[in-house]
């Protein structure tokens, strides 16, 4: 029997492919220096996992309401006042089984077959295969020649047609680390607005922001954006709970509680104790990530600088998140050890092959010639990977 379309256009994260691929090596015995996974290697904080073990001992292991407890959605109304200016009632928000389910299930609720869901590159690959789910068309447009990667609003211009439904705006970006300023933020958005389109403001790295940037809200700018605006946010990446799995999102209450009655079908409420630690990471003491925020500054200086003094590398100073995203063409098209390396997924294997270097490649993001490196890793790490990546490059014939 023949699979579904959607099931065969579905493509594998290029970036747990690699992971996977590396720990298979490691677990070989063999050494292997990863900056594949965009995940904190902090542990999570001891307050929110006794949080969990105490809502665990008074009986929190049932099923929650659909679209998360009360409680929860309360904290985060309160925490989206204090750290973006942004009033967003409970019935507003919605919890899930991390961000990534949120943005697929509001896509699911905005999206028809045919529309066009229009994605700035460098971009996250779920967005484009979450919307080739939903029926739509992912169109890229390529901001890789711009001089801080990001969108224009020119750019967004010339690619708006007739079936443009969505614009997805990532700041802090994953891969790139850029941060989008108010400035640039409110002209992406008149665009927008002009043109009818939803906006999709993925916000999950806005705490992970350096050197004095702040972080801007897209729901912010103005009453008519804020209706048009879904903001998505999750406890992952700023407070070391990747694998809790609690995103949440917020926005206009209709498309909200349409969420909400897909997600009642399709995986009923999120994790019953992880939404009780999430209260405690949100509302309790934020010590830890200052810490942690303090610490992936330090990585990102050393490695943006070690990488930028390799020949053939470019690297732009991220101002966020937990990314490097060098542009690496100059090792392109040159032979290692007789192997000829033309692209950016032969580049990542024969590091990972020849010096057990894992990186993820930058075509899965819309960059062919760049690479990901998460410096999520500690400093001994982000020296070894350094000295690896020289000893390969001076393989090259």
């Amino acid at each position: 029997m023949k699979l579904s379309d959607v099931a065969l256009s579905a493509e594998p994260s290029a970036t747990l492919s690699l992971n996977a691929l590396a720990k298979e090596i490691a677990a070989r015995g063999e050494n292997v220096v990863s900056f594949t996974v965009g995940e904190p290697d902090f542990d999570t904080p001891e307050n929110i996992k006794q949080a969990a073990i105490r809502a665990t001992v008074a009986g929190y292991t049932k099923y929650s309401p659909a679209s998360g407890y009360p409680e929860l959605r309360e904290v985060i109304s309160k925490n989206f006042s204090r750290q973006n200016g942004l009033d967003y009632p409970p019935g507003s928000i919605l919890v899930s089984n991390g961000a990534k389910q949120a943005l697929y299930m509001l896509m699911l609720c905005v999206l028809n077959k045919g529309d066009q869901v229009l994605l700035p590159a460098p971009y996250w690959p779920s967005y484009a295969d979450q919307a080739k789910a939903c029926g739509a068309e992912p169109v890229v447009i390529d901001c890789v020649s711009e001089p801080e990667l990001k969108l224009t609003p020119e750019a967004l211009e010339r690619a708006i047609g007739p079936k443009s439904k969505l614009l997805i705006i990532n700041s802090p970006c994953n891969p790139t680390g850029m941060v989008y300023d108010e400035e640039e933020l409110r002209a992406l958005a008149n665009v927008a607005a002009a043109n009818d389109l939803w906006i999709f403001a993925d916000e999950v790295y806005e705490r992970l922001i350096y050197d004095g940037l702040r972080h801007v809200s897209m729901a912010g700018l103005s009453d008519d954006i804020y209706r048009r605006t879904v903001t998505f946010n999750a406890v992952s990446k700023t407070y070391s709970m990747t694998g809790w799995r609690i995103g949440y999102a917020a926005g206009p209450a209709d498309i909200i509680q349409a969420a909400g009655r897909l997600q009642s079908n399709l995986t009923s409420g999120p994790n019953s104790m992880a939404q009780k630690a999430a209260i405690e990471a949100i509302s309790g003491s934020q010590e830890a990530v200052e810490e942690m925020r303090s610490k992936f500054d330090e990585r990102r200086k050393l490695l943006t600088d070690g990488l930028n003094k390799i020949d053939g590398i470019e690297c732009k100073t991220p101002g966020g998140a937990f990314y490097a995203f060098p542009d690496c063409t100059g090792l392109l098209n040159h032979s290692y050890n007789g192997t000829l390396i033309a692209d950016s997924m032969s580049l990542s294997k024969a590091l990972l092959e020849t010096e057990r270097l894992a990186v993820v490649p930058g075509a899965p993001f819309g960059a062919e010639g760049f690479l990901r490196f998460s410096y999520a890793v500690s400093e001994e790490s982000i020296h070894d990977g350094l000295e690896r990546l020289k000893k390969f490059i001076d393989r090259r014939d």
